[in-house]
Protein backbone atom coordinates (compact mmCIF):
# COMPACT_ATOMS: atom_id res chain seq x y z
CA UNK A 1 0.00 0.00 0.00
CA UNK A 2 3.05 2.33 0.63
CA UNK A 3 5.19 1.91 -2.43
CA UNK A 4 1.84 2.20 -4.30
CA UNK A 5 0.66 5.81 -2.56
CA UNK A 6 4.29 6.91 -3.04
CA UNK A 7 4.58 5.85 -6.60
CA UNK A 8 1.17 7.58 -7.16
CA UNK A 9 2.48 10.65 -5.14
CA UNK A 10 5.29 10.58 -7.97
CA UNK A 11 3.08 10.09 -10.59
CA UNK A 12 1.78 13.71 -9.98
CA UNK A 13 4.46 15.50 -9.57
CA UNK A 14 6.00 14.31 -12.56
CA UNK A 15 2.70 15.07 -14.34
CA UNK A 16 2.89 19.05 -12.47
CA UNK A 17 5.49 19.55 -14.26
CA UNK A 18 4.72 18.31 -17.28
CA UNK A 19 1.96 20.44 -17.33
CA UNK A 20 3.59 23.39 -17.03
CA UNK A 21 5.61 22.69 -19.93
CA UNK A 22 2.39 21.96 -22.09
CA UNK A 23 0.76 25.53 -21.02
CA UNK A 24 3.79 27.58 -21.55
CA UNK A 25 3.34 28.80 -25.02
CA UNK A 26 -0.33 29.23 -24.76
CA UNK A 27 -2.87 31.07 -23.24
CA UNK A 28 -6.25 28.99 -21.91
CA UNK A 29 -8.96 31.10 -22.06
CA UNK A 30 -10.39 29.03 -18.38
CA UNK A 31 -6.65 29.55 -17.09
CA UNK A 32 -5.44 32.85 -15.27
CA UNK A 33 -2.71 33.45 -17.12
CA UNK A 34 0.09 31.90 -18.97
CA UNK A 35 3.94 31.95 -18.87
CA UNK A 36 4.17 35.82 -20.70
CA UNK A 37 2.15 36.69 -17.48
CA UNK A 38 -0.98 38.35 -19.78
CA UNK A 39 -4.15 38.19 -17.39
CA UNK A 40 -2.23 38.76 -14.32
CA UNK A 41 -4.21 40.61 -12.05
CA UNK A 42 -1.28 41.12 -9.73
CA UNK A 43 1.57 41.50 -12.74
CA UNK A 44 4.70 40.39 -10.74
CA UNK A 45 3.19 40.77 -6.97
CA UNK A 46 1.51 38.16 -4.97
CA UNK A 47 -0.94 40.14 -2.76
CA UNK A 48 0.71 38.49 0.18
CA UNK A 49 4.11 39.33 -0.71
CA UNK A 50 5.76 42.30 0.65
CA UNK A 51 8.94 44.20 0.08
CA UNK A 52 9.99 42.87 4.13
CA UNK A 53 10.31 39.86 5.65
CA UNK A 54 7.44 38.98 7.59
CA UNK A 55 7.62 36.83 11.15
CA UNK A 56 4.81 33.94 11.85
CA UNK A 57 4.34 32.31 15.20
CA UNK A 58 3.81 29.20 14.76
CA UNK A 59 -0.13 28.02 15.31
CA UNK A 60 -0.74 31.79 16.11
CA UNK A 61 -2.48 32.24 19.57
CA UNK A 62 -2.66 28.28 19.74
CA UNK A 63 1.50 28.54 19.96
CA UNK A 64 3.38 24.94 19.53
CA UNK A 65 1.48 22.24 21.52
CA UNK A 66 0.14 18.91 20.91
CA UNK A 67 -3.42 18.40 19.23
CA UNK A 68 -3.24 21.28 17.18
CA UNK A 69 -3.29 20.89 13.11
CA UNK A 70 0.08 22.65 12.02
CA UNK A 71 -0.39 21.23 8.61
CA UNK A 72 -3.75 23.18 8.23
CA UNK A 73 -1.83 26.34 9.78
CA UNK A 74 1.12 26.01 7.61
CA UNK A 75 -1.31 25.91 4.06
CA UNK A 76 -3.54 28.72 5.28
CA UNK A 77 -0.58 30.83 5.88
CA UNK A 78 1.70 30.06 3.53
CA UNK A 79 3.34 30.70 1.27
CA UNK A 80 6.69 31.67 3.46
CA UNK A 81 9.78 34.01 1.78
CA UNK A 82 13.24 34.12 2.06
CA UNK A 83 14.17 35.72 5.71
CA UNK A 84 10.83 35.15 6.76
CA UNK A 85 10.92 34.05 10.78
CA UNK A 86 8.82 31.35 12.23
CA UNK A 87 9.03 31.58 16.02
CA UNK A 88 7.62 28.77 17.99
CA UNK A 89 6.48 29.41 21.68
CA UNK A 90 5.83 26.39 23.71
CA UNK A 91 6.31 25.80 27.73
CA UNK A 92 9.19 24.87 29.30
CA UNK A 93 9.53 21.58 30.94
CA UNK A 94 7.03 21.18 33.88
CA UNK A 95 8.59 19.46 36.93
CA UNK A 96 4.92 18.28 37.80
CA UNK A 97 4.68 16.56 34.61
CA UNK A 98 3.41 16.98 31.06
CA UNK A 99 5.18 16.54 27.80
CA UNK A 100 8.00 18.91 27.14
CA UNK A 101 8.23 19.71 23.55
CA UNK A 102 11.67 20.82 20.80
CA UNK A 103 11.54 21.62 17.39
CA UNK A 104 13.61 19.60 14.66
CA UNK A 105 14.45 20.19 11.01
CA UNK A 106 13.85 17.07 9.03
CA UNK A 107 15.95 16.32 6.30
CA UNK A 108 13.74 15.75 3.40
CA UNK A 109 10.11 14.17 3.08
CA UNK A 110 10.50 10.91 3.49
CA UNK A 111 11.61 11.61 6.69
CA UNK A 112 8.77 14.00 7.21
CA UNK A 113 5.96 11.95 6.48
CA UNK A 114 7.62 8.50 8.75
CA UNK A 115 8.66 10.87 11.35
CA UNK A 116 12.24 9.30 11.04
CA UNK A 117 14.41 11.54 13.17
CA UNK A 118 17.81 9.72 12.83
CA UNK A 119 18.94 12.51 10.45
CA UNK A 120 17.10 14.88 12.03
CA UNK A 121 18.70 18.29 14.12
CA UNK A 122 17.38 19.74 16.94
CA UNK A 123 17.09 23.46 16.63
CA UNK A 124 15.15 23.96 19.78
CA UNK A 125 15.61 22.67 23.20
CA UNK A 126 12.84 22.15 25.48
CA UNK A 127 13.49 25.26 27.38
CA UNK A 128 14.18 27.70 24.20
CA UNK A 129 10.12 27.86 23.67
CA UNK A 130 9.33 29.80 26.87
CA UNK A 131 9.25 33.82 26.64
CA UNK A 132 9.39 35.24 23.20
CA UNK A 133 10.08 31.51 21.81
CA UNK A 134 12.82 30.25 19.70
CA UNK A 135 13.31 32.23 15.78
CA UNK A 136 14.16 30.29 13.11
CA UNK A 137 14.87 32.29 9.85
CA UNK A 138 14.40 30.52 6.67
CA UNK A 139 17.47 31.76 4.65
CA UNK A 140 16.86 29.24 1.12
CA UNK A 141 14.42 29.02 -1.61
CA UNK A 142 13.34 25.16 -0.45
CA UNK A 143 10.80 22.91 1.20
CA UNK A 144 11.35 22.92 5.39
CA UNK A 145 9.89 20.24 7.20
CA UNK A 146 9.26 20.54 11.15
CA UNK A 147 8.55 18.55 13.65
CA UNK A 148 8.33 18.08 17.58
CA UNK A 149 11.31 15.26 18.64
CA UNK A 150 10.63 14.59 22.07
CA UNK A 151 10.06 11.33 23.33
CA UNK A 152 11.15 9.14 20.53
CA UNK A 153 8.42 11.65 18.06
CA UNK A 154 5.47 10.68 19.46
CA UNK A 155 3.74 13.70 18.40
CA UNK A 156 5.18 13.90 15.39
CA UNK A 157 3.84 10.41 15.09
CA UNK A 158 0.19 11.12 15.17
CA UNK A 159 0.39 13.76 12.88
CA UNK A 160 -0.15 16.62 14.44
CA UNK A 161 2.85 18.74 15.80
CA UNK A 162 4.14 18.63 12.26
CA UNK A 163 4.55 20.63 9.44
CA UNK A 164 6.31 21.71 6.49
CA UNK A 165 6.91 25.09 4.84
CA UNK A 166 7.81 25.51 0.80
CA UNK A 167 10.10 28.88 0.57
CA UNK A 168 9.74 31.05 -2.29
CA UNK A 169 11.89 34.09 -3.01
CA UNK A 170 10.34 37.44 -2.58
CA UNK A 171 7.63 38.35 -6.10
CA UNK A 172 8.11 35.17 -7.28
CA UNK A 173 4.53 32.98 -5.98
CA UNK A 174 2.26 34.55 -7.92
CA UNK A 175 4.55 34.38 -11.71
CA UNK A 176 5.14 30.86 -11.03
CA UNK A 177 1.86 29.45 -9.71
CA UNK A 178 -0.71 31.45 -9.78
CA UNK A 179 0.11 32.91 -13.39
CA UNK A 180 1.16 29.78 -15.10
CA UNK A 181 -1.16 26.89 -13.65
CA UNK A 182 -4.45 26.79 -14.01
CA UNK A 183 -5.91 27.04 -10.72
CA UNK A 184 -8.52 24.26 -11.37
CA UNK A 185 -5.84 22.01 -11.82
CA UNK A 186 -3.42 22.94 -9.04
CA UNK A 187 -6.57 22.72 -6.23
CA UNK A 188 -6.87 19.06 -7.71
CA UNK A 189 -3.48 18.42 -7.06
CA UNK A 190 -2.53 19.33 -4.01
CA UNK A 191 -6.22 17.33 -2.93
CA UNK A 192 -4.38 14.44 -4.40
CA UNK A 193 -1.06 15.36 -2.61
CA UNK A 194 -2.44 16.15 0.91
CA UNK A 195 -4.76 12.47 0.75
CA UNK A 196 -2.12 10.59 -0.28
CA UNK A 197 0.64 12.48 2.69
CA UNK A 198 -2.58 11.69 5.64
CA UNK A 199 -2.54 8.00 3.79
CA UNK A 200 1.07 7.75 4.58
CA UNK A 201 1.45 8.87 7.77
CA UNK A 202 -0.95 6.29 9.41
CA UNK A 203 1.17 3.37 7.58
Amino acid sequence: MALANEQTFLFLVVFSFMFVLSVANFNYGWAPGNLNKTNCPYGNNHPNATQTSNKFNVGGSENWHYGFDYMDWARKNGPFFVNDTLVFKYDPPNPNGGFPHSVYLLPNYWSFIKCDFRRAKRIASPTQGAGEGFEFVLKKKQPYFFACGEHGGIHCNNGTMNFQGVVLRLMSYYNWVSCHYPFEMLHLIRIAADTLLKEQITI
